[in-house]
């Protein structure tokens, strides 16, 4: 591992010579590792790109699988998911090195460098990989003579690596429920600060499909969300507003009818450009150009036993039927 890291540090490549000597001449590192060794790893993970042709190196003379005996189970692995660049391997080897790159927005870089690397470890197993990778993470870092705290958190991110891009892109980040249920997997604002590293790393090493600006900026707010929240500033749901006079009415005629009730109305806003074309604005009237049609519509509760068929079709006909 010293000269592996030295090596990545350097930019300089391990000779195959020299690494089928240590490979035939290295004692195994005890269990747990010594300090020593650990720090020697995570400087060889650091090193961002030049720890490839490392990293290469050792894994061709078996060296790796020595060191981490679940690797083998990944390795040279194909991925299921076409968006993915690499086998599964090497997209961990990659996730790492640009986790490297953001070591400095982290307050453990030792911590978010061996989530890179471990964080799609599951997939050798059958089942939810995040949920087998949980569980060998558990492991791993035993092996690597982390403490309990830290074999924690290291499970925590691989076992939710994916909980910020999937809820950013796919849940609706406006409902405080969303936004609560994050906060509540991840727990800490040190995880978080850890678990949006990771995501950014794991999306750039899975391939142009996978990152972009826009799941930049959707992860990035969510992250915000989640951080007030953990800081006790909580998103407060928002009250209802008082309905309208109309929506009294609509909702009237809806009891006494038992069916649905609608109107449309025309929608009139402001122009963006101040309104340049006085004709067409409608600035002569007093009044702005409708830009579309609201629909409204009120049905009335049904009971839950009882005379059900009686009343009318639900929310999705009633709409459809308009349209």
């Amino acid at each position: 591992l010293r000269a592996a890291a030295a090596a990545a540090q350097a930019g300089l490549p391990l000779s195959p010579h020299t690494v089928r000597r240590l490979a035939a001449t290295a004692p195994p590192l005890p269990t747990p590792w010594p300090a020593e060794a650990r720090d020697q790893f995570v400087i060889l993970l650091g090193a961002g790109r030049a720890a490839v042709p490392v990293w290469e190196a050792l894994e061709a003379e078996g060296l790796v699988s020595r060191l981490l005996p679940d690797w083998e189970r990944v390795r040279c692995r194909p991925q299921r998911n076409a968006v993915h660049t690499w086998t599964v391997d090497r997209h961990l080897v990659e996730t790492a090195v640009h986790a490297a790159s953001l070591t400095r927005r982290v307050s453990r870089p030792d911590l978010l460098l061996v989530a890179a690397l471990l964080h799609d470890i599951g997939k050798g197993w059958p089942g939810d990989h995040s949920v087998a990778g949980e569980v060998i993470t558990r492991d791993v870092a035993a092996r690597l003579g982390f403490g309990r705290h830290d074999t924690a958190v290291l499970a925590t991110l691989v076992r939710h690596h994916l909980l910020l891009v999937e809820t950013a892109t796919r849940r609706d980040l406006d409902d405080p429920a969303t936004v609560r249920a994050v906060a509540e997997a991840v727990g800490s604002h040190a995880i978080l600060e850890l678990l949006h590293a990771l995501t950014e790393a794991d999306g750039l090493a899975t391939g142009p499909a996978a990152w972009s600006a826009w799941r930049d900026s959707l992860v990035t707010g969510l992250v915000g969300r989640v951080g007030a929240v953990l800081a006790g500033q909580g998103e407060q749901e928002p009250g209802a507003p008082a309905p309208t006079a109309e929506q009294e009415r609509l909702a009237f005629e809806a009891h006494r009818t038992r069916g649905p009730v609608l109107t449309l109305h025309a929608r009139a806003e402001a122009l963006a450009d101040g309104g340049a074309d006085d004709t067409a604005s409608g600035a002569d009237t007093g009044q702005e150009p409708p830009l579309g049609v609201e629909l409204v519509l009120a049905l009335p509760a049904r009971p839950a036993q009882g005379a059900q068929e009686s009343y009318a079709m639900g929310v999705l006909p009633a709409v459809a039927g308009v349209l």
